[in-house]
């Protein structure tokens, strides 16, 4: 039976645009029992599986412990606020397993290794999923870490606007707004005027012209999905995993030109106390089955059903035929 720890930190949401760096001594944080050395080929011993405490995070939180216990672990849950927090704990052991994003944790790595000017000046995370946990692996290395394979499902930023505004102008993707010939309206977040994949993006490699300064109503956030519901805003930066856009009669555009980095899930072990094939086996199937189409409708049935997410996950493994 998995026991679920959620531990009490801020959540500090997605984080798809933001460049996290490793904190100091968040030991006293964690009071649990990591695999360590207990952990033994052919799944069986004590895993911990952490990692950020949003919706899907937590979803794949609970997957991830349902597919190890399935593999014969005993398997503790423990969810906090970010990656400052779990990031070293995963370092040190006393968690074993995380869902991350390719890119994100590939930018984060390279800002570890190389300084806080790596991701800009030599970057190693493109919008080739495979290409990016392959240079990312390395610096994993260093840490102790082993990146297993990435999932089909991926979670980045997004620009919604209302369906009636898509139908009005014909948009399907973000090179149609291009096409409109007026300024836009952006709901975003403070620093989206200097984020490369948000405002600069839209600008350069789309060629829109976005009205400064964005509106500041946060990523995804239900202010920034208002706005544009309202028509105080064009368009909205959003998850492109929201499963709620539809309550608001948002729709997605296509980043047609990607812009956009690849940041499919992806499992990353402590290399020490979860690097062994019995884990990499467990895991693989989901990587394998997991869509983006898949993950939205998960984040769906608890953001927007109000189901829990433990129950999600188990009736999607099952679905997919995976436990």
């Amino acid at each position: 039976m998995t026991k679920r720890r959620r531990l009490a930190a801020t959540t500090a949401g997605v984080g798809l645009i933001l460049t996290l760096a490793a904190c100091g001594d968040d030991e006293e944080v964690f009071q649990g029992d990591g695999g360590g050395d207990e952990t033994a080929a052919g799944g069986s011993g004590e895993l911990t599986v952490g990692g950020a405490d949003f919706t899907e995070m937590v979803i794949m939180q609970e997957m991830y412990a349902a597919l190890l216990e399935d593999a014969g672990y005993t398997v503790d849950i423990q969810s906090v606020g970010n990656r400052e927090i779990y990031g070293p704990a995963l370092e040190s052991g006393e968690i074993d397993v995380v869902p991350e994003y390719a890119a994100t944790f590939a930018q984060y790595l390279n800002t570890r290794a190389n300084g806080p000017d790596a991701p800009t000046d030599a970057p190693i995370a493109t919008n080739d999923a495979q290409e990016t946990v392959e240079a990312a692996r390395p610096l994993a290395e260093q840490y102790g870490l082993t990146i297993l394979e990435p999932a089909q499902a991926a979670d980045q930023n997004g620009f919604a606007v209302t369906q009636e505004f898509a139908d009005q102008h014909g948009l399907t993707t973000i090179s149609d707004l291009a096409e409109i010939g007026r300024p836009l309206t952006l709901a975003a977040v403070e620093e989206c005027p200097d984020r490369p994949f948000c405002e600069p993006g839209l600008e350069n490699v789309y060629g829109l012209e976005i009205v400064d300064p964005p509106l500041a109503l946060g990523f995804s956030s239900t202010r920034t999905k208002q706005a544009v519901q309202r028509g105080d805003a064009d368009l909205g930066l959003v998850a492109t995993t929201d499963g709620t856009l539809g309550q608001f009669d948002l729709v997605l555009l296509e980043d047609d030109k990607n812009l956009q980095l690849a940041d499919n899930i992806v499992p990353v072990v402590n290399t020490e106390s979860a690097g062994d094939d019995a884990v990499a086996e467990a895991l693989q199937p989901l990587s394998e089955t997991l869509t983006t189409e898949h993950l939205t409708e998960l984040n769906a049935q608890v953001d927007a059903e109000r189901q829990q997410a433990e129950d999600v996950a188990a009736a999607y493994l099952e679905e997919q035929g995976l436990l």
